[in-house]
């Protein structure tokens, strides 16, 4: 099964394949919205104003373009390197194949070429034909579907699962406008982030106190890879670092994630010890990661992942470019930036401090009243001199006094 399984993490992938053609033409400039509805009979409409799914006639197919679409594996717009420079997040290159053939029915309708034209599936079959419609000077897609009962137990849309991928989608897409309503519940809402990640790190630092102002923005090239950085210092000790490749959740890290903690770890400790911060401490990586929110990004023309459920990235060449790029945006940006510089390495030599103070606290607890071989604590030697010309005795109160 090309959507990851038959719960409801893969019925809600059914929606990403669709939300995510959207999102594909807003980042090549064809789109500005997005239109979710969940509706009253348990299916899902999605909208766009983007260029609209082709519907002419292919030649070498004998079909239009928009049934090919939709009935054949790896027949859509993104497989075509010249129209997309670097990857997207479809599930497995079945793009909305994989849609039409887990639906009970789907219905198309695509505004293109002056003219509004529908089409009809069920269960990955054509229902009805291409139909060419009224006049319209718009351009766009709309896509309603109804999972299939005979592959899901469960076919409910959750509103939270999918408002939270839709507001990561708005985050990592700056501009674009997505808009999301319950027919069910009533419930609606709008994402729009003009300032994409910078906005996604402060909301996940809503409810801590930033150290400093600015989210700090790191981004740039390296051959097929694109690297996207946002990251912000809060005075409190967990770590926060959300991961993404090509817009696709990374819920264990990965080689983006390999490559932004050793630009990270590399470049604070050179600044430290180059300026004189950390006196004789060693901060480590996770020292200087104490307190960090952050959304870590990149795009690759062919991501590869670990699993089906691509929750780690494996790509060893995005580890070296993220390296890079984050290493030289971050040296750059402390250079400029003293005063935030020396705030953030001070952060991780108190987390540095308190992590050794909290090994000498439990390696005390562990020693404490240790017997050695002889019966005595730890603390104390065997005296092995027994001459009483040269060898004295001392009575003290407390074991601290010892």
């Amino acid at each position: 099964m090309y959507i990851g399984g038959t719960d409801l993490v893969g019925l809600h992938h059914l929606v990403w394949e669709v939300s995510d053609n959207v999102l594909d033409e807003y980042s090549n400039g064809y789109a500005t919205t997005a239109n979710v509805q969940i509706n009253g009979d348990g299916s899902i409409t999605v909208s766009d104003d983007g260029r609209g799914i082709p519907v002419g006639m292919m030649k070498d197919k004998g079909k239009s373009a928009l049934e090919v679409v939709f009935t054949e594996i790896h027949a859509g717009g993104k497989f075509d390197r010249k129209a997309y420079a670097v990857g997207t997040g479809g599930l497995h290159g079945v793009g909305i194949t994989a849609v039409n053939a887990c639906s009970e029915w789907v219905e198309v309708v695509v505004k293109r070429e002056g003219f509004e034209w529908t089409m009809e599936f069920s269960r990955g079959r054509v229902t009805e034909d291409l139909k060419k419609g009224p006049a319209t000077n718009q351009t766009g897609t709309t896509v309603t579907f109804k999972p299939d009962p005979q592959i899901f137990p469960n076919t409910t849309f959750n509103y939270d699962t999918i408002h939270k991928k839709l507001q990561d989608s708005a985050f990592l897409n700056a501009g674009v406008r997505i808009q999301l309503h319950d027919e069910r519940s009533g419930q609606s809402d709008t994402f729009h982030y003009e300032d994409g990640l910078a906005e996604f790190v402060k909301w996940i630092n809503r409810t801590e106190n930033p150290i400093h102002s600015d989210v700090i923005r790191l981004s740039g090239a390296q051959e097929t890879t694109e690297v996207d950085v946002a990251l912000q210092w809060n005075d409190g000790y967990s770590e926060t670092v959300r991961c993404f490749a090509n817009g696709i959740s990374n819920s264990e890290g990965g080689t983006h994630f390999s490559g932004f903690k050793t630009a990270l770890t590399r470049v604070l400790n050179s600044y430290g010890k180059r300026e004189n911060l950390f006196k004789d401490m060693n901060p480590s990586g996770d020292d200087f990661r104490e307190g960090l929110a952050a959304v870590v990004t990149c795009r690759i023309p062919n991501p590869q992942f670990e699993s089906q459920t691509k929750i780690k990235l494996t790509n060893p060449e995005v580890e070296g470019a993220m390296n890079s790029i984050v290493g030289e945006g971050l040296t750059k940006y402390l250079e400029e930036n003293p005063q935030i510089a020396k705030m953030i390495c001070q952060k991780g030599l108190r987390a540095a401090e308190a992590r050794e103070a909290a090994k000498k606290a439990r390696d005390l607890a562990r020693d404490k009243g240790k017997v050695g071989t002889g019966g005595l604590p730890e603390k104390l030697r065997d005296c092995r001199n027994h001459s009483l010309d040269v060898s004295e005795l001392y009575l003290v109160e407390g074991d601290s006094a010892g």
